[in-house]
């Protein structure tokens, strides 16, 4: 845990059901004029759009759709949208889905902003000025925490490869977040999404970069996610646990903007380059395996994560409380359905290795609180295939 630390959070916040009915009046505030939506073929389908045009149109406010973000959302993608942006003359973005609509929205208001390609600001910090385009986020899964992040992710498929954009000017300017667009969420996307949160506050709370503000935060959103979303996944229309759910990966985005995240994540990241695979499964599949390597570097804590399961290990030796949270875990990611193998979601054998040597070039792979090396991931992968 740092010893002296900074807390700083960009994105104002409006959370609650139906807080969704304040989007025009918020955009009047911003001074909008011609709004630029960002989202996929899933929400239109869904009908998740149509309230908010109406609500547009009611205000009589011009706007555009773009609609043809895809998971896992490439760089070309951002580029075209960035295009599409500008010709249609909009002077706002509003992102609407999960965290490939959010993450497209970041990187469009960038490169409208500052030019060039999204690939242009690829690593930490290389997004230089504040974007004077207001971008309002609205997040239709529980799981991203995108909505109030500094990251963006986007895929590469020519080089097969993850662009990860860091900087405090991607961070959207509001997020609505409205625990009702979650409730038509399909049970798969609500697990996949759900365990990703967890994931968050997991790796989070073991980050070499962590302090107490993230910590808690972590431990609140773990505790949460671990409480509701087995009755989410099972019970979709469930008011309060979709109201929990929410509430939880909104808290776990604020504790990893400011502490980061670890290994699962960086070999989240090459899986899902190499095999496109979506990344909530895979963060689902590879956690328990990356918590259990990582307990010898972190015992204390994670012995402590018990309380997140209801259950007080104290008693225990610390390394056998620490493989009980990891047993709580992987029973957390079964009941929900998730996939337990690599060859489940279609990985192959001999992608393993450069998957393994991938996993080194991600950020977080810094993070983690056990320097892993090619070798022992690479193990690690094949104990899971």
């Amino acid at each position: 845990m740092l010893s002296d630390f900074q807390f700083h959070l960009p994105t104002k916040i409006i959370f609650g059901y139906e807080k969704i009915s304040e989007l025009t009046n918020i955009l009047t505030n911003e001074n909008v004029k011609n709004v630029f939506i960002v989202t996929d073929k899933g929400i239109v389908n869904a009908g998740i759009l149509e309230p908010i045009v109406n609500q547009l149109d009611a205000a009589k406010m011009s706007y555009h759709v773009f609609d043809e973000v895809e998971p896992d959302p490439s760089t070309d993608t951002v580029n075209k949208a960035t295009a599409v942006y500008k010709e249609m003359e909009c002077d706002a973005i509003i992102a609407l889905g999960g965290g490939s609509p959010i993450d497209t929205a970041k990187g469009i208001r960038v490169v409208a902003s500052n030019g060039g390609g999204i690939s242009d600001y690829a690593g930490v910090n290389r997004v230089e000025t504040f974007p004077d385009i207001p971008l309002i986020a609205l997040p239709t899964t529980s799981g991203t925490g995108s909505e109030v992040t500094i990251f963006a992710v986007f895929s590469d498929w020519e080089q097969r490869r993850k662009v990860t954009v860091t900087s405090p000017f991607l961070a959207p300017t509001i997020s609505i977040v409205d625990p009702k667009l979650t409730i038509s969420l399909p049970p798969h996307i609500t697990a996949a999404t759900g365990i990703d949160a967890f994931a968050h506050g997991a790796e989070t709370y073991v980050s070499r970069l962590s302090q107490p503000a993230s910590e808690a935060l972590a431990l609140s959103a773990m505790r949460t996610v671990n409480q509701y979303l087995r009755t989410a996944v099972y019970n979709g229309e469930d008011k309060t646990a979709r109201i929990k759910l929410a509430e939880a990966s909104l808290l776990a985005g604020m504790a990893f903007n400011q502490s980061y995240l670890g290994l699962t994540h960086a070999i989240g990241s090459a899986v899902s380059g190499h095999a496109h695979v979506s990344h909530g499964i895979v963060i689902g599949l590879l956690l328990p395996s990356v918590m259990e390597y990582n307990t010898v570097a972190q015992l204390d804590k994670y012995s402590q994560m018990g309380t997140c399961f209801e259950e007080d290990y104290s008693y225990l030796p610390k390394k056998e409380a620490a493989i009980k949270v990891v047993e709580k875990v992987t029973e957390l990611r079964n009941d929900i359905g998730l996939p337990q193998k690599l060859t489940d979601v279609g990985v192959k054998k001999e992608q393993l290795q450069d998957i393994a040597e991938d996993s080194l070039k991600s950020g977080m792979w810094h993070f983690n609180p056990r320097r892993a090396s090619k070798e022992e991931i690479y193990k690690l992968l094949q104990e899971i295939f």
